[in-house]
């Protein structure tokens, strides 16, 4: 049995919901654009095939596709005979979401881990692939126990697109792990969903996950959120993040921005969970960040049924960018990093 094979039989006896695993010694992802009506499992057989996984939105989010990209580091070595053929997988892998500074991270470091090894480097990678995938589940778990403490009993947490275990390594990725660790701790919370659109990543996954788990949750359009604050339903504000800055700046999917004004002009606590691994200290601010910009048809079109006439010009910038003064506490696996953000997140680079 491979050291993959094992890890993923380990990680069947807990209540882990995967997104992508190793088993039998093929790769195999649930494609998420078809949830939550079906669980529709996909064998993945080379690099490329997933390359297309990722960029057509099979898997996604940020601690999933990083995962998705140990594994294809790992497919691609199966045929590779020197550094240059790793190094050309990970070039495409990480040119499928520009975005995602934890896909690039943890393709580079395989990448280095592989080229600098002595002796049996296919080993050194296997190994390092592993280390990647329990170092993830790790994150996720402690990053959920920080953020919980910010919870209290009977609050309602709004929580935007999927930050959650398909988007991570099963637990709960990065904002699910504060809400799931909070629920497990007894505390009576309730969760709005905003919907996401136009991929309706908050109604069709995270809604989706929470149900799975038990926790209550009501689901919004995008565009409501204030509506609730200003009512009194809202009382945190906790999403994911695609990418952070060395400022504080937090790179998220689109929409992220007006929930966190809207929290900011209401003064209730806006807070995003992320990874060290996530936090980009090449990056002065967020500005600096390429930000993806998805075909149009995506926003003419709902599950595939269109929306707008075919002439209509449309235009999807698939993150956003939220300044640093807007966000009450960073969440991490190492605590909750407060303002002075750039002074502070450097804790996270030793």
């Amino acid at each position: 049995m491979s050291m993959l094979d094992a890890r993923t039989e380990a990680w069947n006896r807990e209540a882990l919901m995967l997104p992508i695993w190793w088993q039998e010694d093929s790769l195999f992802l649930l494609d998420q654009r078809a949830f939550p009506f079906e669980k529709k499992v996909v064998h993945i057989t080379d690099i490329d095939q997933l390359c297309k996984a990722i960029v057509s939105m099979q898997i996604r989010g940020s601690g999933a596709i990083g995962i998705a990209g140990a594994y294809g580091m790992y497919l691609a070595s199966r045929s590779a005979k020197t550094c240059e053929d790793l190094e050309s997988a990970a070039g495409k892998l990480i040119a499928t979401r520009p975005t995602a500074i934890n896909l690039r991270k943890t393709v580079e470091e395989i990448l280095q881990v592989s080229c600098n090894a002595q002796g049996d480097w296919r080993t050194k990678l296997e190994g390092s692939v592993v280390a990647i995938l329990d170092r993830q589940l790790a994150f996720e778990r402690k990053l959920g126990s920080f953020g919980a403490a910010l919870l209290a009993d009977g609050d309602s947490v709004l929580t935007h697109c999927n930050s959650g275990a398909y988007a991570g390594s099963g637990y709960g990725g990065r904002a699910l792990s504060v809400l799931r660790s909070a629920w497990e701790q007894g505390k009576k919370i309730h969760v709005y969903v905003s919907e996401t659109r136009p991929y309706l990543q908050g109604a069709r996954i995270t809604a989706f996950e929470l149900g799975q788990l038990g926790i209550p949750c009501t689901l919004i359009t995008d565009s409501s959120s204030a509506f609730l604050m200003r009512s009194g339903k809202i009382q945190k504000v906790v999403v994911g993040s695609d990418r952070v800055a060395g400022n504080g700046d937090l790179v998220n999917k689109i929409g992220t921005y007006m929930h966190a004004i809207a929290a900011h002009h209401h003064q209730i606590p806006f807070y995003t969970a992320t990874s060290s691994h996530t936090i980009d200290f090449s990056l002065a601010t967020g500005d600096g960040c390429p930000i993806e910009f998805r075909n149009q048809e995506e926003v003419k079109h709902i599950q595939g049924v269109p929306i707008a006439l075919k002439e209509t010009q449309a235009l999807y910038p698939s993150f956003d960018i939220t300044p640093n003064e807007l966000i009450a506490g960073i969440i991490t696996e190492k605590g909750v990093i407060t303002a002075p953000y750039s002074q502070n997140l450097l804790v996270l680079n030793n």
